[in-house]
């Protein structure tokens, strides 16, 4: 469990780095998405990409599953919950982190369906069809129900990956007192960074701030 989720936090960095190149053309006019384009189209042809995109997917779906297994293992062994003001009470994020998780497995679903799907299967988007992976992105964002759930699944993760990343490093052994705080800073940095960064997109993009959806192409 811990091993797949800090594999997912490796693959949500390179995902935010791929997504900021959106952002190019800001500072280069004629670049009008072709950064983000090529950057996408690079990690579809790349054979070693591909090889860990298979190991990501199963990773998702083994970290699905192994939430399943503890959360019903968890269950049988305190079928009686805490009491309420009890020291051992955690808190709302490590107590509903089967929730959190369950409304972001929907939205990576949702966005499978609006960006791999048409890209990678059905080929509506990018190739020849007319319509570029980032002007795909700006229609999507300009979608306000898209925007809502890219928001909410957003800060759902953040929260999910901060209490899920300390929880990883204690897993695996990275659980000494001397260095708890500087782990405990470093998740709940990690999980800032990836939030801002992931919900800059559907701000920048829904509002059109800086005329940015205007510039892709």
């Amino acid at each position: 469990m811990s091993l797949t989720g800090l594999f997912l936090c490796f693959f949500l960095l390179n995902h935010l780095y791929t997504n900021l190149l959106l952002y190019a053309p800001l500072f280069n006019p004629e670049d009008a998405g072709s950064s983000f384009n090529k950057a996408s189209h690079e990690l579809v042809t790349s054979i070693l990409v591909r090889t860990v995109e298979i190991v990501l997917f199963a990773s998702i779906i083994f970290h699905v599953v192994q939430a399943i297994r503890l959360t019903i293992a968890n269950k049988k062994a305190r079928p009686v919950g805490y009491e309420s003001g009890s020291k051992a009470k955690a808190g709302w994020i490590s107590k509903n982190m089967g929730l959190t998780g369950s409304i972001i497995l929907f939205f990576l679903i949702v966005h499978l369906y609006n960006f791999f799907l048409p890209y990678r299967i059905t080929g509506e988007v990018g190739g020849d069809s007319g319509i570029t992976l980032a002007k795909q992105v700006t229609l999507a964002l300009a979608n306000p129900i898209y925007s809502g759930l890219y928001i909410i699944g957003t800060l759902l993760m953040g929260m999910h990956l901060s209490h899920g990343l300390q929880s990883a490093f204690q897993t695996i052994g990275l659980n000494n007192k001397k260095y708890e705080t500087i782990l405990k800073a470093v998740g709940n940095g990690y999980a800032v960074l990836v939030t801002v960064g992931f919900i800059s997109f559907p701000i920048m993009f829904y509002f059109n701030i800086l005329g940015i959806a205007d510039k892709i192409q």
